[in-house]
């Protein structure tokens, strides 16, 4: 079957313009041009649209896509598979919070009784799979699977007020920290103010607190722009300061991190 660029986007809900721009780019070319100029696609074409859309619909921006796409080792099946067990984990997600929401409904109406710990458990929930997206790899990686579920599990035992202690901490930190760069000096009052809350942070998630570990997790922070953004919010250089007042903190000042957390001497 073929189709127009008005077919095409009447059959998969995309605007026209949005073909055009998608073909502009590279990502989904047509199969040919028509005698009056007009692009034509054809089977292999619309397969493709189908992919770029699973992958829209799980937040992944086009320039990713279209790496993933048109990648010498791309398969189409694998893909679908990939995008299933995705979908299929953000409709248990969903569910949790329909069945919170469903739950917290009964009780206003009077029908039973809700701690506080179950009205955030879909919250938290999101908030490890949110972390494990983002960070699973790098952090296991970096601490082991062990600490990391350890952590996992600290979250979901959370109380309400830890959790909103940590979300007061967590803006304190940021706050704290660019107050500490009007300085210019991480190992100022300020510039250490922010590793010790900091610190008290890490307490939250970590069964067990190390200096180095510590300090290879600011590493981090640099190393990995995800990191580096988020903190970098605060003013340009932010995540770097922040690693030079946790390396002073810890002690680990004059030495290099390891990516594992160890500490090695410069000499």
């Amino acid at each position: 079957m073929k189709y127009t660029v008005n077919e095409l986007a009447k059959l998969s809900g995309v605007t026209k313009r949005t073909l055009r721009y998608y073909d502009e780019i590279g990502l989904l070319k047509p199969s040919r041009m028509n005698e009056n100029g007009y692009r034509v696609y054809g089977p292999k074409e619309v397969d493709l649209l189908q992919q770029i859309l699973f992958y829209r619909e799980l937040g992944i921006e086009l320039q990713t896509i279209q790496k993933i796409l048109h990648s010498p080792g791309f398969s189409e099946v694998e893909a679908l598979k990939d995008h299933r067990e995705k979908l299929i984990a953000r409709r248990e997600k969903v569910n949790r919070l329909i069945h919170n929401v469903e739950k917290t409904l009964r009780v206003k109406e009077g029908n039973g009784t809700m701690s506080d710990q179950e009205k955030f458990e879909g919250f938290k929930e999101r908030l490890i799979e949110d972390n494990e997206k983002k960070y699973g790899r790098e952090i296991r990686d970096k601490f082991g699977d062990d600490q990391v579920q350890q952590s996992y599990w600290k979250i979901k035992n959370m109380t309400k007020e830890q959790y909103e202690k940590i979300e007061n901490l967590s803006q304190e930190i940021m706050d704290t920290l660019k107050e500490a760069m009007e300085t210019g000096d991480p190992g100022g009052t300020r510039g250490q103010k922010v590793a010790e809350l900091h610190h008290r942070w890490l307490g939250f998630y970590w069964d067990h607190y190390t200096k180095e570990a510590h300090a290879g997790l600011a590493q981090m922070y640099v190393d990995d722009q995800r990191f580096t953004k988020y903190y970098d919010q605060v003013q340009d250089g932010a995540a770097e300061f922040l690693r030079d007042a946790i390396f002073i903190y810890t002690g680990m000042n004059g030495k290099d991190i390891n990516s594992n957390g160890s500490a090695v001497d410069r000499g």
